[in-house]
């Protein structure tokens, strides 16, 4: 359901291979939110949590890394953006998430859906022009 499809591509194959990466866990969450056969989904959840908090802190390194080597204009901006993604997934409550979990799994889709469209549509593909 989730890829990277060609109007998400910024030109640069390094990101292009990491937002690639995104689109997967995308499509983990995807699954596991439409999955009906596991009733506890809460250490699912959490592992994606987590795994998400990983790539992205290694992936916004490596992108800002790029905008710095090319010294890129609106920088700063995307640093604020990467650092209130990283907030929102570190604010995320484990008891809340336990307590309803399929809401959990929905709010947590949608998020990192609305992130991957807006941030890579109306920032990222900027880093190019």
């Amino acid at each position: 359901m989730y890829e990277l499809k060609d109007e998400y591509l910024v030109g640069i194959e390094s990101i292009d291979n990491e937002h690639r990466v995104l689109f997967e866990i995308a499509d983990e969450i995807y699954q596991l939110c439409i999955n009906e056969f596991v009733p506890d989904k809460y250490d699912n959840i959490a592992a994606l949590i987590q795994r998400l908090k990983d790539y992205t802190e290694m992936h916004f390194d490596h992108e800002e890394a790029y905008m710095e080597s090319i010294q890129y204009k609106r920088m700063f901006t995307q640093k604020v953006q990467h650092d209130n993604f990283k907030r929102k997934l570190e604010a995320m409550d484990l008891e809340v998430i336990d307590d309803n979990q399929d809401q959990a799994i929905q709010d947590l889709l949608k998020f990192v859906t609305d992130w991957l469209v807006e941030h890579i549509l109306e920032t990222d593909k900027r880093i190019t022009e």
